[in-house]
């Protein structure tokens, strides 16, 4: 059985997103296998999306002092 999407690194998530395209453009995959490709897919898509978004937070709330040296981070909003 797949590993739930919800629990994966953002790197694993990839690299089987990248494993169900391959599988989906071969197109020697069964109609109702790739419904299920496609919609893990889908899912794998929408993980890796909220994983970027949250390192794009991170990353804006760091602060620099004048020398541009980050000083340490501030919680980004909503977090």
């Amino acid at each position: 059985m797949a590993n739930p999407v919800e629990e994966m690194t953002f790197e694993a998530a990839m690299a089987e997103l990248e494993q169900v395209v391959s599988s989906l453009e071969r197109g020697d995959v069964a109609l109702e296998e790739s419904i299920a490709l496609y919609e893990r897919g889908a899912a794998l898509k929408a993980h890796c999306e909220a994983k970027l978004k949250a390192a794009e937070e991170k990353v804006a709330a760091i602060t620099l002092d004048g020398a541009g040296q980050p000083t340490g981070t501030k919680p980004a909003e909503g977090l």
